[in-house]
């Protein structure tokens, strides 16, 4: 059984917050279920996006864990992230946004090996 999105996002904040990131909820989705992307802002006018990892990559042994993939191999403009994001929202309501500021483009998120 996997983590309420909500309290995934309320783990995942104050894990970073521990480690001095700046990170905020900017959209709330679904509680049980919705679907969380993580903009990171590198605060020069670029942003790098994560969003959740196909299904298909789970390990059997952990379905509860959360894995991201990221969309670019590098950050790109903040304008493409924002209007990618309007799209995810616009094909799913339910989906959650967690805004990260930080110039090193710190996000600890586990990323799916795919």
């Amino acid at each position: 059984m996997r983590l309420k999105s909500a309290i995934w996002v309320s783990a995942y904040l104050r894990r970073l917050q521990g480690e001095g990131i700046f990170a905020a909820v900017r959209r709330r989705g679904a509680e049980e279920a919705g679907a969380v992307f993580v903009k990171v802002a590198l605060l020069n006018g670029t942003a790098a996006l994560f969003v959740p990892a196909p299904q298909t990559i789970y390990d059997d042994a952990k379905p509860s864990d959360r894995a991201f993939v990221a969309t670019g191999a590098a950050p790109v403009e903040e304008q493409a992230v924002e209007a990618r994001l309007r799209r995810e929202v616009d094909f799913d309501p339910d989906a959650w946004i967690v805004e990260i500021e930080d110039p090193k483009g710190r996000h600890l998120l586990d990323l799916a090996k795919v």
